[in-house]
């Protein structure tokens, strides 16, 4: 369960078996999405798959989330998608009720997204063989003319920034597995950050890296782009928007927000000329209010991303081995 947990044992299984087996340079590049030339054009090209549980939770499902996913993972690209496809895959047993309620899911999400499911797939396994539902989707979308967002083009002195609260997916998906109440009901910051991707580049097309920090949380992001770039992070623990809920939630259930998947939210490397300015363009967008400089890029400690913390001293933010909280996404 640990190799797909999006921390350092998924990294390892990338690095080791399915790049040296693939090969190419394309893949090489590791950002949420690939960037391809095609016919003259530059395409951005993503797929993921969906295995969540519950399938539906407070703030979206498992069709929202397909949708959200492979749409955030473009627009890390800065690409706005255009089409995707959609794979499902059904255990025998699983209520039609249930599908429909899916399929219209992710249909709803795919218009608020300004996306088209072009094409799709359907399997059946045998019962026991699966968990109700999974999904698979991917997509495509134009990447505008000078736009250059990839994780090695991070350089010390960029600014870090977050676009709002961080852990609300993960732990609104544990409360509903374990049954768990927290005295408020914590939803799901499920959304298609297409458009405030577009308002950043709007103010300026040289941002320099976006990572949706899914799976492994903000820690997990920070240090795959230190490690892609051969740089530092430096974090102010105390700037690192937590909602008092989140704190609480993991205070009782013995997690670190850091660590906690998100599902609509993105952290950006902009050059420091620029960071008011797209901070400012993010704050005046709905899904990015809350948004905050959270640290700085360095040239010292490569590859490590390090918090300054409330008390003074400084933490190391290491990659996970796994994912603290399985099945999320």
């Amino acid at each position: 369960m640990g190799h797909g947990g999006g921390g350092a044992m998924s990294a390892e299984l990338v690095e080791n078996v399915f790049a040296p087996a693939f090969g190419g340079r394309t893949l090489a590049t590791l950002g949420d999405s690939a960037v391809v030339e095609l016919g003259g054009a530059r395409l951005a090209f993503s797929t993921d798959s969906f295995v969540v549980r519950p399938l539906f939770f407070p703030g979206g499902s498992i069709g929202d989330l397909a949708v959200n996913g492979t749409v955030n993972d473009l627009a890390m690209s800065g690409a706005r998608a255009a089409y995707l496809s959609c794979g499902f895959i059904l255990e025998e047993g699983v209520e039609m009720a249930v599908v429909d309620r899916v399929a219209r899911a992710l249909g709803a999400a795919a218009r608020r997204a300004g996306v088209e499911v072009a094409t799709g797939d359907t399997k059946v396994v045998e019962a026991g063989h699966g968990d109700g539902v999974y999904l698979n989707t991917a997509g495509i979308g134009l990447v505008p003319a000078g736009v250059d967002i990839r994780p090695q083009r991070a350089v010390p002195g960029d600014v870090v920034i977050v676009s709002g609260a961080i852990g609300l997916h993960g732990v609104a998906i544990m409360s509903v597995r374990e049954g768990l109440e927290f005295g408020v009901e914590i939803e799901s910051d499920c959304a298609a950050l297409g458009g405030l991707v577009d308002a950043m580049l709007a103010v300026t097309p040289d941002l320099h890296v976006l990572r949706d920090p899914t799976r492994g949380g903000l820690a997990a992001a920070l240090n795959e782009i230190a490690a892609g770039a051969g740089v530092g992070v430096v974090l102010s623990e105390r700037a690192v928007p937590v909602p008092p809920q989140v704190a609480n939630a993991c205070a009782v259930l013995g997690l670190d927000p850091m660590y906690v998947a998100n599902e609509g939210k993105l952290v950006a490397f902009v050059p420091r000329r620029e960071a008011d300015a797209v901070l400012a363009a993010m704050r005046s967008h709905p899904l990015g209010t809350e948004a905050a400089v959270i640290g700085e890029c360095v040239a010292d400690h490569p590859g490590m991303v390090v918090a300054r913390t409330a008390f003074g001293g400084t933490r190391v933010v290491d990659l996970p081995m796994g994912e603290q909280l399985p099945r999320i996404c």
